[in-house]
């Protein structure tokens, strides 16, 4: 699957992306893996709140700083990209229960574009349960 970011760095929600890949395999029940193909991305669970993603994206930036002396900068200038990628992880394992994921009330899916924007990649692979193969 493909989404255009449009920032340097940002939460994309891909929920609904994910849930329509899930609605087209017809799955009932099974796991969902959600995996970036890009080494300055993450994929994470958490709360679509507006503040809560600056949140997010202000910790990286104070964890990991731009312009740190970073060997990989003299190379590309977004070393701090990389490490950030590094701490969120590249998958999230989602259980499918009756058809739909099963996310807690206030949790999506996001792909994290740390050195945007860019056409971003990420794979959705699905699991089935014993039941249904």
């Amino acid at each position: 699957m493909q989404i255009q970011t449009s920032k340097e760095t940002e939460l994309v929600d891909i929920s609904e992306m994910v849930r329509g890949r899930i609605e087209v395999e017809d799955v009932k029940d099974g796991f969902c893996i959600v995996f970036s193909k890009h080494t300055t991305t993450g994929i994470i669970i958490n709360e679509n709140e507006p503040r809560l993603k600056e949140d997010i994206l202000n910790m990286l930036d104070k964890i990991v700083p731009r312009g740190k002396g970073y060997l990989h900068d003299e190379i590309d200038s977004n070393a701090h990209s990389h490490l950030s990628s590094i701490i969120l992880g590249s998958s999230v394992i989602v259980p499918i229960e009756n058809g739909s994921m099963s996310l807690g009330t206030w949790q999506s899916i996001f792909l994290v574009e740390l050195d945007g924007p860019r056409m971003r990649t990420f794979n959705v692979s699905i699991i089935r349960s014993e039941s249904e193969l």
